[in-house]
């Protein structure tokens, strides 16, 4: 691309800075900016884009070429090798025809207005082929060479059409039908969206005719390099460059009056084009507009015939063409026309453009080839530049709008007050992006019914937004639904869908936009958003909604709905916590003892171990009446220590105890209170038996290990964790894993937190936490679950010559083992209480198989089969092999005073093995006894038959 010499950059400033230059003023500029004394009418194009791109901008009056030097040129080349390679290719190869010459206006220089020499061939000629006219505003082939005086009348584009931008879909839209998009967290530039530091940048849209050297003699044309160049830098409105381009090219083209429009869809998909410069005529031939309503009318049936075909047309004599029917006053004033269409880089037609009377030498001419080419080229670099800055444009209204989406994300992720705090600070969240002056949200009530038509509003939230400057301040503001308008929230309640409309009055102008917010489950309709008066961010006027407006708003409808979801949440969580502290409440009252059984036993003379025999590894819990139970538990605290080392209040002691007894069902045969007695006596037997473990463990571990066991099995039900996951018991849905154990736990924990059973409110905080914590380890550890998953590491370390006991790790391992001992220790008492043990455990696991048996119509495991009881004495021996000796085996090796659970575990193993044996001879007898009979039956059948 030849670079743009300072001394002609500077002659063009000048010539374009001159008021009131003249057609002969020109021919002394190789080329002139614009030569207008009467700036073509401009309609305002807020509706087109954000306030970036506004009419009102302050840079409004700045020219493409301005500030623009050769070497910041050469610079934007050299940062572009891209496009300046392609460029330099498409020039070097260039083979410049030889047009129909025409002859020139006196007074014009030839640089500007004779084309002879400068054009290329297009590389891609303008398809002739109509368009389909169902995307379009015409009803049939007559409509389309009709003037469009019904179908385009300005009223219908400015109060008609829903706000976008170039197309129908913003190319960010996931409902975008249009095969051109990008990601809307790409950067890109209205002009150059090519950058090294864009890793997925597009590349840069060149125009479809710029093998076409449109103007100047041997340099490109000025204006597209300007534009190309500087465009970054200017930051006019789109209705600016619009006027930018007419005037330039209407300047080249020596035409008396110009105009051009933009198409887009309005609400219904209909493809309209809206006015952006006004049919008007150029400044050096009138001091006025010439054009009345009836030229403006055949203006627009010219720009629809080229939408209908995207063609161009060259007219040389309107008042010849009989596809016009013109009146003497159109004739006159309109002779020849050239019209093109205005395509972006994927060729689809953005807008039309209209030349009117080309003047040469003072006289109306046609317009030439050379012309329609001229032209053609130009707005390919035009409809390039408004496609690259509706890309612009939707990457930065993503790049607001994901700001205002995390901003309500955070809003929602904090805890607010109430309900209505939170909606309004989500609500105030997009109020300056969409610069509404209103934000309503409508909940309608618990009555509400929209398919019977039976819609109120019970609540309704409303923000009102002050400009101050740069910033905007947001006020919840106290408003009686009475004195809110709900008809537009009743259409959204009633049609489901999003509103947007806009009214205008002699007094003034509003606009409004609902949407809907959906329940996520439902999918019902449990609230309506609306904006009310989108402000101007240059001035106090109220202007439409646009779509990305519509895209924020659904964006606040959908968190709205979270939020709503969310408060009900709270809501329901609130009152479900109430309830179980009600439930609570109702627990501890009827788990706490009697205040007379607590002084009873508060006044009780406590036994000593010796006669309550609970050092014995051979205790029975069966033969102690009913309240030494509790007096023997008592014992095992007194005799440990622990009442006087933790200041444990001894009328707490007792309520403890007693509310730890009520803590378990007696109608469960086997896992009662007797079993939890049973296991804190083995518990306390070796801990007094054998010096050493009092040694290794410290005052806390030893509390908490007599705590544990007196509470594992709190309000067992009689059924294993596997029944309790398999029936999806609510204890399942809690814990997930050892249900039942967490249960014990958690319910240990509640009566250790009930008043007048805190028997751990002696201990520090760091105590506290630290013996709460061993207790739920030593409770989890009797599930046989874990059992088994961990004893292949305690049997590992116990088989080393020496363990020091001396990390927590070790010791804590300990614990599970001895708990786990203490628990199974009724396979070790004397034989009778264990064989009765033994039948309660089996009439519980029983049960627990009838009901399977039952529910799941399943056939239970042989151990819960109650077809298989006279196999509990080989279950019984596979019980003490595979869990209980290996593990008192090597208690006992590693403690010689635990010898006893390890002896009686043997014993009952004898036992057990000899009712096996008879009940193995029992059945080969009776078996023997069936063979027997049946071979006598079959002699007597012989004998008699002889």
């Amino acid at each position: 691309m030849p670079c743009l010499h300072s001394e002609a950059l500077e002659s063009m400033e000048s010539a374009s800075r001159t008021p009131g230059a003249s057609p002969d003023a020109g021919a002394q500029t190789s080329l002139r900016r614009e030569t207008v004394r009467d700036t073509p009418m401009v309609q305002g194009m807020g509706w087109f884009f954000s306030p970036l791109w506004s009419p009102r901008s302050k840079t409004r009056g700045k020219k493409f070429g301005d500030g623009m030097k050769s070497d910041q040129v050469e610079a934007w080349l050299d940062d572009h090798s891209d496009f300046t390679r392609a460029y330099f290719l498409r020039r070097a190869s260039a083979v410049s025809p030889q047009p129909e010459m025409s002859p020139l206006p006196s007074g014009v220089s030839r640089s500007s207005s004779d084309h002879t020499g400068l054009l290329m061939k297009s590389p891609h000629r303008r398809s002739s082929s109509p368009m389909t006219s169902s995307h379009l505003n015409i009803s049939s082939l007559t409509d389309r060479l009709k003037p469009f005086a019904s179908n385009l009348s300005a009223p219908e584009w400015v109060d008609r059409f829903c706000p976008d931008t170039l197309r129908s879909h913003s190319p960010c839209s996931p409902r975008s039908s249009s095969h051109f998009s990008f990601s809307p967290c790409r950067p890109l530039s209205p002009i150059c969206p090519c950058s090294p530091d864009v890793p997925h940048s597009p590349q840069l849209l060149t125009p479809t005719a710029t093998k076409t050297r449109a103007c100047g003699r041997d340099e490109g044309c000025q204006w597209m390099m300007g534009l190309l160049g500087g465009g970054l830098r200017w930051m006019g409105s789109v209705a600016e460059l619009c006027q930018e381009a007419v005037g330039h090219t209407g300047e080249l083209l020596a035409a008396e009056g110009s105009s051009l429009s933009l198409m887009r869809k309005d609400c219904s998909g209909r493809s309209t084009l809206e006015e952006v410069v006004t049919l008007t005529a150029l400044g050096c031939l009138s001091e006025g507009n010439l054009y009345s309503n009836a030229h403006l009318e055949l203006v627009k049936g010219i720009m629809g015939c080229v939408l209908a075909t995207g063609s161009p047309m060259n007219l040389r004599d309107t008042s010849e063409d009989p596809r016009f029917n013109l009146d003497v006053d159109q004739s006159s004033k309109i002779r020849s026309v050239l019209s093109v269409p205005i395509k972006n880089h994927w060729g689809e037609l953005v807008g039309v453009v209209v030349m009117i009377n080309k003047r040469s030498d003072g006289s109306l001419s046609a317009f030439t080839n050379m012309d329609e080419k001229v032209l053609s080229s130009h707005m390919d670099v035009l409809g390039m530049v408004l496609d690259n800055i509706q890309l612009y444009e939707s990457s930065r209204q993503e790049a607001k709008r994901s700001q205002a989406l995390i901003e309500m994300a955070q809003v929602l992720s904090k805890e607010h007050q109430s309900f209505e705090v939170l909606l309004s600070k989500m609500a105030a969240t997009i109020m300056p992006f969409t610069h509404a002056q209103y934000c309503t949200i409508f909940i309608p009530s618990e009555q509400t019914s929209v398919r019977e038509d039976k819609v109120s509003f019970s609540r309704v939230i409303h923000l009102e937004c002050e400009e101050l400057g740069s910033t905007c301040q947001i006020y919840r503001r106290e408003r009686n639904i009475s004195d809110i308008d709900p008809s537009y929230a009743f259409q959204t309640l009633m049609a489901m869908e999003t509103l947007n409309m806009s009214k205008s009055s002699e007094e003034s102008m509003r606009s409004l936009i609902c949407s809907p917010v959906r329940n996520e489950r439902s999918e019902n309709v449990i609230a309506v958003c609306q904006l009310t008066n989108k402000r101007n961010r240059d001035s106090d006027e109220v202007e439409a909604f646009n779509r990305y407006d519509e895209r924020l708003l659904e964006d606040l409808a959908v968190y709205c709905g979270l939020a709503l979801q969310y408060a009900q949440a709270v809501q329901i969580t609130e009152e479900r916590r109430a309830s179980i502290e009600v439930t609570q409440e109702v627990l501890a009252y009827h788990i706490t003892a009697a205040e007379e059984e607590i002084q009873a036993l508060q006044e009780a003379t406590i036994p000593p171990s010796e006669s309550l025999n609970i050092l014995d590894f051979h205790f029975s819990g069966f033969a102690l009446p009913e309240d030494l139970t509790t007096q023997a538990t008592i014992r095992m605290f007194l005799d440990l220590n622990l009442v006087q080392d933790f200041s444990i209040d001894y009328k707490s002691l007792c309520q403890w105890v007693l509310t730890v007894k009520r803590g378990y069902r007696n109608n469960v045969p086997y896992h009662n209170w007797n079993h939890a007695l049973s296991t804190a006596q083995s518990m306390f037997a070796m801990l007094m038996a054998t010096d050493q473990l009092q040694t290794i463990f410290s005052r806390l571990e030893i509390l908490a290990l007599m705590i544990a066991t007196l509470n594992h099995d709190l309000d067992h039900r009689g059924v294993s964790n596997s029944y309790i996951e398999r029936t999806q018991q609510p204890l399942a849905q809690l814990y997930g894993h050892s249900s039942l154990e967490n249960h014990h736990y958690n319910l240990c924990l509640f009566i250790l937190n009930n008043t007048g059973s805190q028997i751990l409110s002696g201990l520090s905080t760091e105590d506290h936490k630290t013996v709460l914590h061993m207790i739920k380890r030593a409770i989890l550890a009797t599930d046989l679950t874990v059992y088994l998953e961990r004893r292949k590491q305690f049997f590992s370390l116990a088989k080393k010559k020496r363990v020091s006991w001396k990390s927590e790790k070790q010791r804590d391992l300990l614990r599970s083992m001895l708990m786990t001992a203490s628990d199974l220790s009724a396979i070790a008492k004397p034989w009778p209480e264990q064989r009765r043990i033994a039948n309660l455990v089996a009439k519980e696991f029983f049960a627990q198989g009838d009901k399977e048996r039952e529910e799941f119509k399943i056939k239970p495991i042989d151990m819960m089969n109650r077809e298989n009881s006279t196999r509990l004495p080989y279950m019984q021996v596979e019980y003490i092999d595979e869990i209980c000796y290996p593990l008192y085996k090597t208690v006992s090796g590693l403690f010689d005073t635990c010898s006893p659970l390890l002896n009686g575990c043997k014993k009952n193993r004898e036992n057990w093995q000899h009712l096996a044996e008879e009940a193995e001879e029992e059945n080969n007898e009776n078996s023997s006894t069936v063979t027997l009979e049946t071979h006598k039956s079959i002699d007597e059948e012989t004998q008699t038959e002889e």
